[in-house]
């Protein structure tokens, strides 16, 4: 496992690589208030049979940049472009919280440039359950984020202290979410650029929601996997997934876990992702 930085398309995008390019790749996307380290205690065991990269959402981390627009299919757009340019072929797109409603965009709108996707523990805007889960008062911060300026004045200079607010919130496991993770995580939102970053992939739910409300035929393979602590279930989201257009869908249970499964569940997520990634393979 190594980290680095790659440029691409005019940014810089921090990453750890592990594996042979030659071998099937999967791509592993963060979500909120995550960075690729969420990733980095099952990188080297899905390398051993896989090629894998975990990016730093732009401008998030190690990465530096403004993506054009904080919408998620181009931020699909930025990531399969960017593993690619990695060396990556067809690779697996696995996406957890706002990596997964870019991992779902992979699918649904770059569909031709990857080999499957992987949506986790996340609502896809403008699909059911959407309406229902932005009126649950727990999901307050989707609303609170989504506001111009006032995020970024309130939260600078207490990140720890808010990150660690939804950490508790959302992990099944509180203890598998270590003081060293939960550095890295505030650290990787430290800059002002970074925190905005954040927030604006909540400016463009709206967008997002336009734009997946519309239907579309998904021939790509697609999991959905999600932890059960919350008490939702991958049955509330598959049925509207489909009738959004989702072809070839599937859903699994990571039992015991929350919204951290990388680090509550490594033997079980690392086993779900092989095993969807190997077949993707086969076809």
């Amino acid at each position: 496992m190594r980290t680095d930085t790659m440029a691409h398309e005019g940014l810089t995008l921090g990453l750890i690589a592990a594996g042979d390019p030659a071998r099937p790749a999967i791509v592993l996307l963060h979500g909120w208030p995550h960075s690729k380290d969420l990733y980095a205690p099952v990188v080297d065991t899905l390398a051993t049979g896989h090629f894998v990269l975990a990016f730093d959402l732009p401008d998030i981390g190690d990465s530096r940049g403004a993506p054009p627009s904080a919408e998620k299919t181009v931020l699909a757009d930025i990531v399969i472009g960017a593993a690619e340019r990695a060396g990556a072929r067809s690779p697996v797109i696995a996406g957890l919280d706002v990596g997964g409603m870019v991992a779902y965009a992979a699918a649904r709108d770059h569909g031709e440039r990857i080999a499957g996707a992987v949506v986790m523990n996340t609502v896809i805007p403008g699909i059911d359950p959407w309406d229902k889960i932005l009126a649950d008062p727990r999901i307050w911060h989707f609303a609170f984020h989504a506001l111009p300026e006032l995020p970024e004045l309130l939260v600078t200079g207490h990140q720890r202290a808010y990150f660690d607010f939804f950490t508790d919130f959302l992990a099944g496991k509180k203890e598998a979410v270590t003081e060293a993770h939960r550095a890295a995580f505030a650290q990787a939102y430290e800059r002002a650029e970074a925190l905005k970053a954040g927030f604006d992939w909540y400016r463009a739910l709206q967008a997002d929601a336009k734009h997946n409300s519309r239907h579309k035929n998904i021939e790509t393979p697609m999991l959905y996997l999600r932890g059960d602590a919350d008490g939702r279930s991958p049955d509330d989201y598959l049925p509207a997934l489909k009738a959004a257009g989702a072809k070839r869908l599937t859903g699994e249970v990571l039992g015991g876990s929350g919204e951290f499964a990388p680090l509550e569940v490594p033997k079980a997520f690392t086993r779900a992702l092989a095993a969807f990634a190997k077949e993707c393979q086969a076809g």
